[in-house]
């Protein structure tokens, strides 16, 4: 199949106002009778998007520059946490935070000017992918390639999980970073190797506790400022549950929608052999009442026939009688 065609095909539907997917979709589908069955039949398959998920593929459409202001604020905070650059990320934190509120606002203002308010907790599941956006790389390809079908959300540990998030999944393509997540302890120097003594008192120096002033170690000090983030209380996992629970509720709407409309595809269809059968039947019976018709015409005629044939057999005689008459007429004058 070519994914480049399905590719294309996508991006039109899923750029499309959220009502309008499924009937662009059906359409879509039908549109090239000549394209492959498997074309055709990936179209056809091709999910609805949350309502969230389209509010973020609405701003990879309508506002993609927003999109890129957050995936380079993630690039500089990996690269700040990359240095434990401890100012630098309070410093960013504060910019994330302002660019988030301002992402989640224009995503409303999209959202209504195509058609559809988004609520506070679409809003916020758009908040979370957009946060996913600034924390993965992979995530912020997904997100800018305005295919999304479900929202994302980062842990701040593993990669963003983009199974099943992106329509067509070989349309993305993730960058690979050249950052890495956390700073490798530098080697140790020829010079501590040479000095085993040296460094055993450095440990147990670095083991008790400090009496002077602290020594020079600036990673050390900046993953302690790093700010940590705290553990989510109760009422923000119940949040996290209703909102999961709300979204799954989204798609199970999508999917149910998506099934009404076969059906109702299906009733269509049906409903058109129905009325193409009684057209047949129709005909049919139309045709049979001219057949029975001509078979009587037929008959008819048949026996005009036979009864013209006795009448002309019946003048036929009579012609040889006269005829023999007037020959004997004439033979007795003579």
């Amino acid at each position: 199949m070519d994914d480049k065609a399905l590719t294309a095909i996508a991006l039109d539907l899923y750029a499309l106002p959220f009502e309008e997917f499924m009937a662009a979709r059906t359409a879509a589908a039908k549109a090239s009778p000549g394209s492959p069955k498997e074309l055709t039949a990936a179209v056809k398959a091709l999910p609805k998007p949350s309502v969230a998920a389209w509010a973020v593929n609405m701003m990879a459409v309508h506002e993609p520059g927003v999109l890129a202001q957050l995936a380079d604020l993630g690039q500089r905070m990996r690269a700040a946490q990359a240095t434990f650059d401890a100012a630098a990320l309070r410093e960013l934190t504060r910019e994330r935070r302002a660019l988030l509120a301002a992402a989640v606002d224009t995503a409303r203002s999209v959202a209504e000017r195509q058609g559809r308010a988004i609520s506070a907790t679409i809003a916020a599941d758009v908040e979370r992918t957009f946060g996913a956006l600034i924390a993965d790389e992979g995530a912020a390809a997904a997100v800018q390639s305005g295919l999304l079908v479900q929202t994302l959300s980062a842990d701040g540990v593993d990669t963003v999980d983009l199974d099943g998030a992106v329509a067509v999944p070989g349309a993305v393509q993730v960058p690979r970073t050249s950052l890495p997540r956390t700073a490798a302890a530098p080697p140790p120097t020829p010079a501590r190797a040479a000095a085993p003594k040296q460094e055993a008192h450095r440990q147990r120096a670095t083991a008790e506790p400090a009496t002077g002033q602290p020594s020079d170690q600036p990673r050390l000090k900046a993953v302690r400022e790093t700010p940590r983030p705290s553990s989510p209380s109760a009422l923000e996992k119940a949040k996290a549950a209703l909102a999961k629970a709300r979204e799954a509720e989204e798609e199970a709407a999508g999917l149910a929608a998506d099934r009404q409309e076969q059906s109702e595809e299906a009733e269509l269809a049906v409903a058109e052999l129905v009325r193409e059968t009684r057209d047949l039947r129709a005909r049919l019976k139309t045709a049979e009442e001219e057949l029975d018709r001509a078979r009587k015409q037929q008959a008819a005629a048949a026996a005009e026939a036979k009864q013209a044939a006795r009448a002309a057999r019946k003048a036929e005689r009579s012609a040889v009688l006269a005829q023999e008459r007037v020959l004997r007429l004439g033979n007795t004058r003579d």
